[in-house]
């Protein structure tokens, strides 16, 4: 079994979408200048993008990535993500954590809804095999896996920005977790930081 990695973007002030974010408004209010990073430069909902990832974000990222062989996202995330389109586009299996497990979409489509986090993660290393398991958004589901002690590696990746309100990635959570700095990479979308979990 491979690693557990949780990766996320945030706001400056902690924040992973800006206000009112949801099916049909993405990341919020002002939430895709999180994301600069991702689309290769400054986009919007309304504008889009024609651009791509480069330099040390997509170093960052294609590194993040390479040993990736499944997934945990909560049903936000993937609510929020419109299900890109009915098909996953990250490697392997994606598990969506949810409480409605009665719209599973077909096999094919990439996605397995689970009802818990425990579940989630032996169906994961299952289908990673040898890889690594990565965990996205949301917050919820990160705090989760590492008050469980989950998590080998947390990736936090923050943007030039303060948003001033949405969801923040450690609202209530009360662990007392050591970290270890393993790689910094900053370009001028964001500074991405990976660190080992202490265990």
């Amino acid at each position: 079994m491979g690693r557990v990695i949780a990766s996320i973007t945030t706001s400056v002030d902690g924040y992973v979408t800006g206000p009112d974010d949801g099916p049909g408004r993405g990341l919020g209010r002002g939430g895709e200048r999180l994301h600069h990073w991702v689309m290769g430069g400054k986009w919007t909902y309304e504008g889009g993008h024609d651009f791509a990832m480069h330099g040390p974000d997509k170093e960052f990222y294609d590194e993040l990535v390479s040993t990736v062989r499944a997934g945990v996202i909560g049903r936000g995330m993937y609510d929020a993500a419109g299900a890109w389109g009915g098909t996953n586009p990250f490697p392997g299996t994606l598990c969506v954590l949810t409480h409605r497990l009665e719209d599973q979409p077909p096999a094919e489509s990439g996605f397995r809804f689970v009802g818990d986090l425990d579940t989630a993660l032996a169906e994961a290393s299952a289908a990673a095999g040898s890889g690594d398991v990565a965990i996205g958004g949301g917050a919820d589901v990160i705090r989760q896996a590492l008050a469980a002690g989950r998590i080998d590696e947390l990736a936090i990746s923050t943007a030039p920005v303060i948003l001033g309100a949405g969801k923040r990635l450690f609202e209530g959570f009360d662990h007392d977790v050591d970290l270890e700095v393993a790689g910094v990479y900053s370009s001028p979308y964001a500074t991405h930081v990976r660190y080992t979990v202490s265990k």
